[in-house]
């Protein structure tokens, strides 16, 4: 075997090495029990950052009326507090935020119960904190969703 095909290309990555000498990987959410396809399987993560823009500019709309009195700065640093808040009552509540609702989504506990108050909070921290969204696991799940036992499905 040639040490290029055991640790993967640059272009393939790892994975593909790994998949072509027989490991099976399966679907995105396969490990947690979530179908392949349909309501319930993991959310695409094109409507996930559709969502995420979405809320976000809800946000800062809302804070730069109410808050920022013109200050565009003023106004981004007022949109956290406003994106904490709304994500913490909507996802703790009904499941999901406006931005989520509208592209079909919704966050479920890994179980496929309704989150703990507890649990959206630490979600909703560290997703302010972008980084720990940025990083994935195997399913498409951000840190900030391991760290709370959280999946976003589709609706």
């Amino acid at each position: 075997m040639d040490n290029r095909q055991a640790i993967g290309s640059w272009l393939s990555g790892p994975r593909a090495a790994a998949e072509e000498m027989g490991a099976d990987f399966g679907y995105r959410g396969k490990r947690l029990g979530l179908p392949e396809e349909g309501p319930g399987a993991i959310a695409p993560l094109g409507r996930r950052f559709g969502a995420v823009f979405i809320d976000w500019s809800i946000c800062m709309v809302i804070a730069y009326g109410l808050f920022a009195r013109g200050d565009q700065q003023a106004a981004g640093n007022w949109a956290l507090g406003v994106f904490l808040l709304m994500s913490a009552l909507t996802v703790g509540t009904i499941g999901c935020t406006p931005g989520k609702r509208l592209l079909g989504l919704r966050v479920v506990s890994e179980d496929g119960g309704r989150l703990g108050f507890g649990r959206v909070l630490v979600r909703t921290v560290l997703l302010l904190l972008v980084i720990p969204a940025l990083v994935w696991d195997r399913d498409g799940r951000g840190l900030h969703d391991r760290l709370g036992r959280a999946v976003q499905v589709r609706m």
